[in-house]
């Protein structure tokens, strides 16, 4: 079994381990013990999960002698930001698709927040309105490049969720260390990478962990299929039989009208977060799973005597990016 992942080519892009924080604060407002791993910290590109997924996906394409990456997302991605940001660490040339997929407009979503950091890393930007005309536009810096890679939204393949089999190991190894063993894991389901990565991890290292993930871009039906094949790619990798699912549950509670479009308990969850621990949330991804946090443990679903542990993924720049809604949402 290739659990120890020596077998891959592998770019470090982080600095790992990274923390693992108690949160008395918090813990003592919503019952359970929580930790919170704070994989939002990095020494590029602002932090967050994608760099885990990029290590292994900028290994194989260094090693496969690529010149330039192309990758896809929403206008605000933070995939796309970090993504430029690893490639000008690499200096590789870097252009970045993106598609106006989430309803909204306006000064700060269209020029602050991530969309700005790409530019100050160096990325070549191609905002486009759909997703066909992306797949053009695609399409044409390929034939005009030679020595391009391609990555898909969210770096979310087998190989990129290598990344968080890394961090499952990563994660024991602090347990092992503090004698904390959290009970549950609590993290977002988007293009589901991330979410494969630590269900497929789990399984190669051992480790007995209920899984509650918050679907924050597709209902819960969808989400589970995008999830299915990833965790059965990420295994093959690994030699070893997909695990099971019977102990992940997937809730879409706190996705309101989509991707990209908070709610007002989203809201409440990243006002909770910054006033009892300083941590900084924003509401397309780390907001969605703390509301989603805070509405499992309200109806019960997660017991107050458990410990759990939050994956905080990142996103910081997006908050500024919704700059108007915020400032109205906050005031309340």
């Amino acid at each position: 079994m290739a659990t120890d992942l020596s077998s891959f080519p592998r770019i470090q892009l982080g600095q790992w381990p990274s923390p693992l924080q108690v949160c008395p604060r918090l813990s003592e407002r919503l019952g359970p013990g929580v930790l919170v791993k704070r994989d939002d910290v990095g020494l590029i590109g602002v932090g967050g999960n994608k760099l885990r997924k990029l290590e292994f996906l900028l290994g194989a394409a260094v090693r496969d002698g690529a010149e330039r990456v192309v990758t896809f997302g929403a206008v605000q991605t933070n995939h796309g930001r970090l993504t430029a940001a690893a490639c000008a660490r690499l200096g590789l040339a870097c252009d970045l698709v993106l598609t106006r997929s989430v309803p909204r407009e306006g000064e700060a979503y269209e020029r602050s927040g991530n969309i700005l950091l790409d530019r100050v890393y160096g990325a070549t930007v191609h905002v486009l309105d759909t997703d066909e005309q992306a797949e053009v536009r695609h399409q044409e810096l390929l034939a005009a490049h030679g020595k391009t890679v391609s990555i898909p939204v969210g770096g979310s393949t087998g190989v990129g969720a290598l990344g968080y089999v890394q961090a499952v190991a990563e994660l024991i190894g602090q347990f092992g260390d503090t004698g904390l063993w959290p009970s549950r894991l609590v993290a977002p389901l988007a293009s589901a990478g991330t979410a494969a990565g630590l269900i497929t991890g789990a399984a190669a290292f051992g480790w007995e962990i209920d899984i509650d993930l918050i679907a924050v871009s597709r209902p819960v039906d969808a989400a589970r299929e995008v999830l299915r094949p990833l965790v059965a790619e990420t295994a093959a990798l690994l030699d070893i039989a997909p695990p099971s699912l019977d102990r992940v549950r997937i809730t879409d509670r706190t996705l309101g009208l989509g991707y990209g479009q908070p709610t007002d308990d989203v809201w409440r969850a990243i006002a909770l977060f910054g006033s009892t621990e300083a941590i900084t949330l924003e509401p397309v991804y780390s907001g969605k799973t703390a509301a989603g946090l805070v509405s499992l443990v309200s109806d019960g679903s997660i017991g107050a005597d458990e410990t759990v542990l939050f994956l905080h993924t990142g996103g910081l720049p997006g908050l500024f990016a919704y700059t108007p809604e915020a400032t109205a949402a906050l005031a309340l």
